[in-house]
């Protein structure tokens, strides 16, 4: 991944955005010492504190536990978590904007639910 210096997300939260997707992807497991934030740091080419908040972020939302002199590990919950959150944030987002252009469009409700049947059997994999 290539964080967006430009993106109007903070750099902290595309760290965090980024981990999460580790742990969603199984790259990082449950129980699993993440990265620390100077190994962020230094991947990213960032600054440490940013790092470190990105992190710190992640352990505010239960995501992450720490360690005591060990570091911070990823939540027996956390897939759970992500997935949660991801739904009512992006996800109803991402729907309201879709809901809002098929109204201005004038695409009807069941035009509009069979687009998304369509494309959702595509990206599993299904076909037509």
């Amino acid at each position: 991944m290539v964080l967006n210096p430009d993106s109007m997300k903070p750099i902290y939260v595309q760290i965090a955005e980024w981990l999460e997707t580790e742990i969603l992807n199984g790259i990082i497991e449950r129980d699993q010492k993440v990265y620390s934030q100077y190994q962020l740091a230094e991947m990213f080419n960032i600054n440490p504190a940013t790092a470190a908040k990105g992190i710190n972020l992640l352990a505010d939302e239960q995501i992450l536990y720490k360690k005591r002199g060990l570091g911070m590990f990823v939540a027996a919950e956390a897939r759970d978590i992500i997935l949660k959150k991801r739904k009512n944030t992006k996800l109803s987002g991402m729907v309201t904007d879709l809901a809002r252009e098929a109204v201005q469009l004038k695409v009807d409700e069941e035009e509009l639910v069979a687009m998304i049947r369509e494309m959702h059997r595509k990206e599993k994999g299904e076909g037509s």
